[in-house]
């Protein structure tokens, strides 16, 4: 009988600019999402949503048995700034805020999540947010855990006629371009 690791855990990340400055838009901020999504894949990382605004990035990720949170953030973070700093906007400022807000969510809420996250211009146009999922959100209690399931119970589709994305059924695992396409990760420091 072969032993296997079994885990499924899935996680909504997200991060903001340094100070929510408006610094993703157009070619960065597609660049970021690319260096994101290569990174995922280069660490065994399942990138299910991605999207944002001008000062905040949204990521629902399937966690491997492998990997801990704070290491990919460092990672996903490092890699993207390098990326916009030394190619995309070379001499240009560019800073991620040091913290972010990541909490586990259940398999029956992927589909909520997930549609929230790639519809992220929509909801700040609309104010439909939800308080939980966004940067700013305040430190999460039992109290406001609770809170943040009822956000996804609760969470309406966009009205119809309104320009959403909808996101394939079942959820899959989004491709980036193959490794050679990507920019190289930043070089590591000596240890």
């Amino acid at each position: 009988m072969q032993h296997q690791t079994r885990i499924a855990v899935f996680v909504p990340i997200t991060w903001g600019t340094w100070d929510r400055l408006p610094l993703l838009s157009g070619a960065i901020e597609r660049g970021v999402h690319r260096a994101l999504g290569a990174e995922c894949a280069r660490l065994n990382v399942d990138l299910l949503a991605i999207g944002g605004i001008e000062d905040h990035v949204h990521l629902l990720l399937r966690l491997p048995a492998t990997i801990g949170l704070s290491y990919l953030l460092k990672q996903l973070k490092g890699t993207s700034a390098h990326l916009v700093t030394h190619q995309l906007a070379p001499g240009e400022f560019f800073k991620w805020q040091g913290g972010y807000a990541a909490f586990s969510v259940s398999p029956r809420h992927l589909r909520q999540v997930a549609d929230y996250i790639v519809n992220q211009r929509h909801h700040h146009l609309t104010d439909t947010l939800l308080p939980s999922l966004e940067p700013d959100a305040e430190e999460l209690t039992p109290e406001s855990f609770q809170s943040a399931q009822a956000d996804f119970v609760a969470a309406q589709p966009p009205s119809a006629g309104t320009s959403v994305r909808r996101l394939p059924t079942p959820l899959t695992v989004m491709t980036y371009p193959k490794e050679e396409e990507c920019p190289p990760p930043p070089p590591r420091a000596p240890t």
